[in-house]
């Protein structure tokens, strides 16, 4: 791999929107995102690719600077639309010779915007001069301090794709803040820069630019050409500057273009200044990745543990035996009673098994108590999934990142979220009658040994399975009062039943495995449910090798960095 494969491999990552979640500083975040993108598509691959091709001189500067007047008048002709109105250069205009335009017409430089003669959002003006030589093109930007953002954000881009910044300022805006910070990123990136101080009043054309070269100087810029062009009265906003004042930066662009060497040297200045700052720039993106990455895996982690407490939610419903309340409590009731079951279960679990055996058979209604336990089951497993969306749905809107992430789904999808999905209540129903398939099936394992056959048929498949499935959830945790003796009645006597059956040692094996099943069949919804949560941030979610993609392809661009020869 050379050094413009390492490039193309640092690209290739960037195509995608990698801070969707607003943590930190995201808007400048996606802003450094851009500004890099933007440079390698516009300047280091194109550059890298033909080292060779002609030189690309931006000017640009603040609003009213004059910088269209400037372009026109060192071509010598109206083809940059200077005007009193703000913002003026609208469409950026390209000026090139004739020998230049088929390579500035295709895509070879600045590919996102579209080539024309006219004007249009999103376009680049191309025109013909042949006052320019070739080898050399100047490109008329919009304002960099332009009050429509996206102006600015041209300008910028722009600016970043240049070999060689023409930088326009006047006497009386040279030490404003909005240009310096331009000229900051022509320093950090080594780019090739003059500037041009336009506009000086004759009794300032010593004191300004001796002032301006201080402060390049001071700002580590003290090599930089400085041309001053004197304040000249003009009849309309349209007139080009005489000759003679523009003469100086027309003579040093025109040596530019015919010094094939000296033009080289300014193209492997920008380009090599452009690859070092990749060394701060591309850690830095890598590190907001990795902080967006953080924001992800705690977003995820809210659901996990949300979901993971309405298994213990489920769990504990199994144990407490608030199954056993209500209408399961009533069928079971309505057969057994209260009374003193208790205390003379031992002596009477013969006649209450015969009695049961007839609950069974047909005397009392076996699908009353079967249909009440399935449905306190399923509601058993819909409260679960209710309490889990919930806290995972309060844990987002508290968690960073997660507001923001929200507001993208908008009120009414995060609301649903919020609540068990719509189309739980089917999956249980299905996954409860499951779980009693297998809870019969294990019934009838267990009775095909010759030990237990006959008391398996004296209760029937369904009877003894029925009991089973009720030995899953008896138990007196968190009752009281009347409840304990009712509900504990049903857990006591169940468990004699089912001794009776099966024995002691197949009782607890039985039981074990009709809990785990079901047990797996709700972490099986649940994790279905929390997919709803986790699909959410897939859809949006940087990969996850992303920012360690970034950090080894800069490795590789400063492993071939020799490989540019020193400007």
């Amino acid at each position: 791999m050379d050094l413009l494969g390492a490039l193309e491999t640092l690209r290739r990552p960037l195509d995608r929107e990698l801070f969707p979640l607003a943590i930190g500083d995201s808007a400048a975040d996606r802003r450094a995102l851009r500004e890099l993108t933007g440079q390698l598509d516009d300047y280091l691959l194109p550059r890298l690719r033909s080292l060779d091709a002609p030189l690309l001189a931006v000017v640009g500067g603040s609003t009213g600077a004059g910088k269209s007047t400037l372009v026109n008048s060192l071509v010598g002709a109206d083809v940059a639309e200077p005007g009193v109105l703000r913002p003026t250069t609208l469409v950026p205009t390209l000026v090139v010779s004739p020998a230049d335009r088929d390579w500035f017409m295709g895509q070879n430089v600045l590919p996102g915007l579209s080539r024309g003669t006219g004007d249009g959002p999103g376009a680049l003006r191309v025109v013909t001069s042949d006052a320019l030589g070739a080898g050399l093109a100047l490109l008329d930007a919009p304002d960099i301090d332009s009050v429509v953002t996206a102006n600015r954000q041209l300008a910028a881009q722009l600016l970043a794709a240049a070999d060689l910044w023409l930088f326009v300022t006047t006497a009386a805006r040279y030490a404003d803040e909005v240009p310096w910070s331009f000229l900051h990123s022509a320093r950090e990136r080594s780019t090739a820069l003059a500037v041009v101080l336009d506009r000086v009043p004759p009794d300032a054309f010593e004191p300004v630019p001796r002032d301006l070269s201080r402060l390049l100087a001071e700002n580590g810029l003290e090599d930089t050409r400085l041309f001053t062009v004197p304040e000249v009265p003009l009849p309309d906003e349209k007139a080009r500057l005489p000759r003679a004042t523009v003469r100086p930066v027309a003579d040093w662009l025109t040596g530019l273009a015919a010094d094939a060497a000296e033009r080289s040297r300014v193209v492997r200045r920008t380009l090599s200044g452009a690859l070092d700052s990749l060394a701060t720039r591309v850690p830095t993106l890598a590190q907001a990745i990795d902080r967006q990455r953080a924001a992800f895996d705690g977003l995820r982690s809210i659901v996990t543990g949300a979901y993971a407490g309405g298994m213990a939610d489920f769990d504990e419903g199994m144990r407490d035996g608030s199954l056993l309340r209500g209408e399961v409590l009533a069928r079971w009731q309505d057969f057994i009673g209260t009374g003193d079951l208790m205390r003379s279960l031992e002596s009477r679990v013969g006649r209450v098994r015969d009695r049961v055996v007839g609950f069974f058979t047909g005397r009392v209604p076996e699908l009353r108590l079967r249909d009440a336990l399935e449905s306190g089951v399923e509601s058993l497993i819909r409260g679960a999934a209710d309490g889990a969306a919930e806290r995972a749905l309060e844990g987002w809107s508290a968690a960073p990142g997660g507001p923001g992430l929200l507001e993208r789904l908008g009120a009414v999808e995060s609301a649903r979220l919020g609540r068990a999905s719509p189309e739980l209540a089917k999956r249980v129903e299905a996954a409860v009658r499951g779980w009693q398939e297998f809870v019969l099936d294990l019934v009838r394992e267990e009775g095909a040994d010759r030990r237990t056959t006959a008391r398996v048929a004296s209760f029937g498949v369904n009877g003894a399975g029925l009991l089973l499935m009720l030995g899953v959830f008896a138990s007196t945790g968190g009752l009281t009062g009347i409840e304990v003796g009712i509900a504990g009645g049903t857990s006591v006597l169940t468990q004699k039943l089912l001794e009776a059956v099966f024995g002691d040692q197949a009782v607890r094996t039985l039981t074990v495995r009709a809990r785990e099943d079901l047990r797996e069949r709700v972490r099986t919804l649940l994790a279905e449910e929390a997919a709803r949560f986790t699909a959410q941030l897939e859809v949006v979610e940087p990969p996850a090798d992303t920012a360690d993609a970034l950090r080894t392809a800069l490795e590789r661009i400063q492993a071939h960095r020799a490989e540019l020869p020193t400007p």
